[in-house]
């Protein structure tokens, strides 16, 4: 129990995968403008990450390594998360479609983050069990969303600030990521 803890807070704070890694920041990035949109599309990574790790551990462990095809692991990893994004798209088309339309064109974008490729592999270099990369792929959809949801509320504060005109748009957002990156740092003495 007290690995599976060390793992969940290592992935969610400590080696956060936005603020740490630098994985996933198109998403970051372009749906941090407003809270519901950033909650909405943590909500689909988690989800996304979730599955995707234990589909992706079920199949190397069982399929790939006794076949002994494992290189074939970063072609079946994406097959896998894409099919999982699928799922999402279409669930989120038929029961939220308000916020299948704020997603838009960043919720087939999971398909290709890198994070959630990052972690099903990553999962496979440390040599995980099934249920410790479960747990890493759930605590670093955590942390992105923790990310994604604090870079909101800061952008939405930051519409009524009296930003200089060369800092206006994306350069404030990427120096506040940057800031966000610092403090995130301090989380590294936990573990």
């Amino acid at each position: 129990m007290r690995e599976l803890m060390m793992i969940a807070i290592g992935a969610a704070l400590v080696n956060n995968v936005v603020l740490s890694q630098f994985l996933g920041l198109c998403a970051f990035l372009g749906v941090s403008k407003k809270m519901n949109t950033a909650a909405g599309m943590g909500g689909a990574v988690i989800f996304v990450l979730t599955l995707s790790s234990f589909c992706t551990s079920l199949l190397y462990k069982f399929i790939l390594v006794p076949c002994g095809v494992e290189y074939l692991q970063t072609i079946v990893f994406i097959l896998v998360i894409a099919a999982l994004v699928q799922l999402v798209e279409m669930f989120l088309k038929k029961k939220v479609p308000s916020l299948y339309r704020a997603l838009g064109v960043y919720l087939p974008l999971i398909t290709t983050n890198c994070a959630v490729l990052g972690v099903a592999i990553l999962n496979v270099q440390n040599n995980y069990t099934i249920l410790e990369g479960v747990v890493n792929g759930f605590a670093t959809a955590a942390g992105f969303t923790i990310s994604i949801v604090l870079m909101a509320g800061l952008r939405e504060k930051m519409e009524y600030n009296d930003v200089p005109k060369a800092f206006q748009g994306m350069p404030i957002v990427l120096l506040t990521a940057m800031l966000m990156s610092m403090s995130f740092f301090g989380f590294s003495g936990i573990i």
